[in-house]
């Protein structure tokens, strides 16, 4: 099973942002406010300038002309005042866009399915949530704002220099046709290409996370330099993509240059015509040329800033596009009748025509003691997933009172069934904060869970109790103090079936003593279903299940398999010989 996550549409963009807008009316209102007054402010200097010259060529008195000058310096000082103070409200609007879109974004990642988590690869999401919102960061926070001053600007001077001279403001049409060609050049080819490297950075991101997750992995069968190479090949692909994009804007770049020259230039062919016949004085003649010049840079930084904003625009349809994946909460609203599980014909695959699970039927009792035992890819794994309904069954039904496991809403569901693996995590946050992940909980409650798994010794004592932080910067938590918090998590969340997958395999054998009681105290009276290879664990449940190419082989207790010979017994007498042999001197 593979995929990916998918991408907003331009509706869903435009629904977004417009929900934002409206939500923060004031503050989009008083930006939009700032943005015209600064441009006013600026065009007021090219008129004063042109009345400055006109006034000096005709010799007006020495006060008009000081006046002149001081009101263009004034004019300047406010523009630059007013931008100033319009870029500081746009990066607060900004601000709040960002923390909108990421606070949206991780709502719904918590909510996913994790078998579609899974099946797109935690280097997509985690793209999306990191390298992603940063591209949309500097879209909506610097980018779309300085288009926004750049657009008013590019209005409003055209608008000033009809009023100065129509006729000389026809020249800076020159550059219409330029910009429009290496606009419509440009962008078809731009946005997939920044569209492509955003998915080649989840890619590079999926490869650094799969290397480090799977450090002991890698060093244990020496993978060190096909990892490498693997992630020299995903960083390839991203630097050829940016190579492409760079050279696309470059190209892009020269017509941006030659729009914002050819105008000025023929402004000054046009108005030294048209100042010869008389049409035109000097002072109008100045003040469009400096138009031209005030009308370019705003023209120029608008289509530049537009190569952001595209970004930025690719980046949202990629965060958004994690908002279209519907969340996990399940399809039906019946109540579970009982706590019996029972599995009909299971078959099941991650790809679709490779099954793993091949017409698996089970009936578990409650209160039973199952273990679930066979060689590695029998697909033990895969049945303790989909009794947890982390998975639905391709066909077939795995129910809990009646009810399918997968169809339950997601609170529901763990409070049936949880399934507990050999990796554990403390997130960073107090030991309140990791116990009470489950549900909401007294400190009674905390401090009783604590005790059922053996680590109340542990945290009473840290320094500030249960308010002690955990995880990166706070206090470090032993391998085996780990589990035990797991542990009491499952007490807190208080399923009545556990599925345990392997649950210690991974604790040092010096604490693991202490674990097997801590575990003890948490399966006592719930059903439970054991995935093990330590055959001398599944030795003590009420019935065994043996696995082989995703089915059940064999079923029945120790003594009756080991009776039948079968599969079961292969297995034990095996185990009992290594041991015997690892034992005898040599």
């Amino acid at each position: 099973m593979s995929g990916t996550f998918p991408l907003a549409g331009r509706r869903e963009v435009r629904s977004w942002l417009w929900a934002v807008a409206t939500r923060n009316r004031a503050a989009f209102a008083g930006m939009v406010t700032l943005f015209l007054a600064a441009t006013v402010a600026g065009l007021v200097g090219p008129s004063l300038l042109g009345e400055l010259v006109d006034s000096v060529r005709a010799g007006t008195a020495h006060l008009r002309v000081d006046l002149l000058a001081l009101g263009f310096v004034g004019a300047l000082l406010l523009q630059s005042g007013l931008r100033t103070w319009a870029r500081f409200v746009a990066a607060v609007f900004g601000e709040r866009l960002i923390a909108r879109a990421r606070e949206d974004l991780v709502r719904h990642a918590v909510a996913l399915p994790l078998d579609t988590v899974e099946s797109a690869g935690t280097g997509e999401l985690l793209g999306r949530a990191t390298s992603d919102v940063d591209k949309l960061d500097v879209g909506l926070r610097q980018a779309a704002p300085e288009i926004a001053i750049a657009s008013v600007m590019v209005l409003l001077t055209a608008v000033a220099m009809v009023l100065t001279s129509p006729l000389l403001a026809a020249g800076a049409l020159v550059a219409v046709p330029l910009l429009v060609g290496f606009t419509r050049w440009y962008r078809p080819r731009a946005v997939p290409t920044q569209e492509r490297i955003l998915a080649r950075w989840a890619d590079v991101h999926s490869s650094t996370h799969e290397t480090v997750r799977g450090a002991r992995t890698v060093e244990a069968l020496r993978l060190a330099e096909r990892r490498i190479a693997h992630q020299d090949g995903a960083l390839g692909r991203v630097s050829r993509g940016e190579y492409r994009s760079f050279r696309l804007w470059a190209g892009y770049l020269v017509g941006l240059e030659l729009g914002a020259l050819l105008p000025i230039a023929a402004i000054l062919l046009l108005g030294g015509w048209a100042y010869q016949r008389g049409l035109v004085g000097i002072g109008e003649v100045t003040a469009t040329v400096l138009y031209a010049r005030a009308l370019s840079d705003p023209l120029n930084e608008a289509l530049a800033w537009m190569d952001e904003l595209q970004v930025g625009h690719a980046a949202l349809r990629r965060v958004l596009g994690v908002g279209l994946v519907r969340p996990d909460t399940g399809s039906v609203d019946e109540l579970p009748r009982g706590r019996a599980l029972r599995l009909r014909d299971v078959r099941f695959g991650y790809r679709a025509g490779r099954d793993v699970l091949h017409g698996v039927s089970l009936d578990i009792a409650p209160g039973e003691r199952l273990a679930v035992v066979g060689p590695s890819g029998a697909g033990k794994s895969t049945l303790g997933r989909l009794l947890a309904g982390v998975n639905p069954p391709d066909a077939g039904s795995v129910t809990v009172g009646g009810v399918e496991v997968s169809a339950l809403p997601l609170e529901r569901r763990r409070r049936e069934v949880v399934l507990v693996t050999q990796e554990q995590h403390v997130f960073t946050g107090t030991l309140r904060e990791n116990l009470t992940l489950p549900r909401p909980a007294t400190d009674a409650e905390l401090w009783d869970a604590l005790r059922a798994v053996g680590a109340a010794d542990w945290a009473d004592q840290l320094v500030d109790g249960l308010d002690t932080p955990l995880g990166g910067g706070g206090e470090a938590v032993p391998p085996a103090t780990v589990q035990q918090l797991a542990l009491a998590r499952l007490i807190l969340a208080d399923p009545h079936t556990l599925v345990l997958d392997e649950a210690t395999s991974l604790v040092d054998p010096s604490v693991s003593g202490e674990l097997e009681r801590s575990l003890a105290a948490v399966l006592s009276g719930r059903t439970v279903v054991a995935i093990t290879h330590r055959l001398a664990s599944a030795r003590d449940a009420d019935r065994i299940a043996v696995m082989d190419e995703g089915r059940i082989v064999e079923l029945g207790s120790h003594r009756e398999l080991m009776a039948a010979g079968g599969s079961y017994a292969e297995l034990v007498r095996a185990s009992t010989g290594e041991r015997s042999a690892l034992g005898s001197p040599r």
